[in-house]
């Protein structure tokens, strides 16, 4: 068995570490082959108290901007045992006891990079329940759909793994303030790396559950596509054409696409609209019929990438907000301009459930 060291940098996570911390120290995986790092950024002293007499590697770090990016890097460059994985997790995420038993069987296989299935830990309002159906949308479609289809699985930012070493290296070329994560990736990607999924290695995520936070989440992840977009459109459409690199070309694509709940409500009111108009106008337009497959295509898309559990009163509930969500992500695409050069966290609490 592979010995892993499980890296968690949290910023101001003093109501979520504790227990996170307590959590994973059950994993069902040697605890001799394991170590769990905090990387406290910003913590109360009440908080690394309390941590520091668990049985974890506690790192604290200190910046002028705090990014992921730079604690990863502080932290790794403190860690002095050699370690054949690095697991990466948000400050709220609680790995399935299995998790690490099931990251330790895939890189057996010699797999360089590895997704875990992130799900989420609560669904207790509307904005949670969206939320977590956008997530699992993403898991199916561009992780576990993508793996079908012999490319690589999209990361996430947590509950993913890669070979020590390799990790160590990657992150010490990475300066990005915001999207870390699709840094690596596009760099992986263009070296021809694979991004393997695991669709039963669970990790649960906590949901947003205000208008505002999921607003401000969503401005810094398009800020971040766009900025990934712009740089590396042109250099992986070379190498499609020149290596044949489809995964890199695919990954620089995607960036430019709209969030799926804005891209269901253009297609929704486009369609409306379009197919209205011309029957008030008397029109035979053939186009009719393909603003009419568009929409039934696109509904159909999320509807077989929602998972069973999902099909509740609940969720019917929710739909109730997906105006006003979709109003979000249009207002959040308006002030994307600088988000990503700015560091912008998401706060989470411990009573989600």
């Amino acid at each position: 068995m592979k010995t892993i060291a499980v890296l968690v940098p949290g910023y101001k996570e003093d109501q979520v570490i504790i227990e996170v911390a307590k959590l994973a120290l059950e994993q069902d995986y040697p605890s001799t082959l394991f170590d769990l790092v905090i990387i406290a950024d910003s913590f109360k002293e009440e908080t690394l108290e309390a941590l520091k007499v668990l049985p974890i590697k506690l790192i604290e770090v200190s910046f002028d901007k705090s990014t992921k990016s730079k604690a990863l890097n502080k932290a790794m460059a403190a860690l002095t045992r050699e370690y054949d994985i690095a697991v990466v997790l948000d400050a709220d995420n609680v790995m399935a006891p299995d998790f690490l038993k099931k990251i330790n069987a895939a890189f057996e296989h010699n797999f360089i990079a590895v997704q875990g299935h992130r799900t989420a830990k609560n669904t207790n309002n509307s904005w949670a329940i969206l939320d977590a159906i956008s997530e699992e949308i993403n898991n199916n479609i561009f992780r576990k759909g993508h793996r079908v289809l012999g490319l690589s699985s999209a990361i996430i930012g947590s509950g993913m793994a890669f070979r020590y070493d390799y990790f160590k290296s990657l992150m010490s070329t990475v300066t990005a303030i915001g999207g870390f994560d699709k840094d690596i990736e596009l760099k992986m990607l263009k070296e021809g790396r694979k991004i393997v999924y695991l669709d039963d290695a669970l990790v649960f995520d906590e949901k947003i559950q205000k208008a505002e936070v999921f607003g401000n989440q969503r401005r810094r992840w398009l800020s971040a596509q766009f900025h990934y977009f712009r740089q590396d459109f042109l250099s992986a459409l070379k190498d499609l054409i020149l290596k044949g690199n489809l995964d890199y070309f695919d990954k620089a694509i995607q960036f430019i696409q709209p969030p799926r709940i804005l891209l269901l409500g253009a297609v929704i009111l486009f369609s409306f609209g379009f197919v209205l108009a011309n029957y008030f106008l008397e029109n035979q337009s053939i186009y009719d019929s393909y603003w009419i497959v568009l929409f039934v295509a696109c509904v159909l898309s999320f509807v077989f990438s929602v998972p069973k559990s999902f099909y509740n009163l609940k969720t019917l509930g929710a739909l109730v907000s997906l105006p006003k969500g979709m109003f979000t992500m249009l207002l959040s695409l308006l002030k994307i301009k600088g988000a990503n050069r700015t560091f912008i966290h998401t706060q989470h609490t411990s009573n989600s459930e």
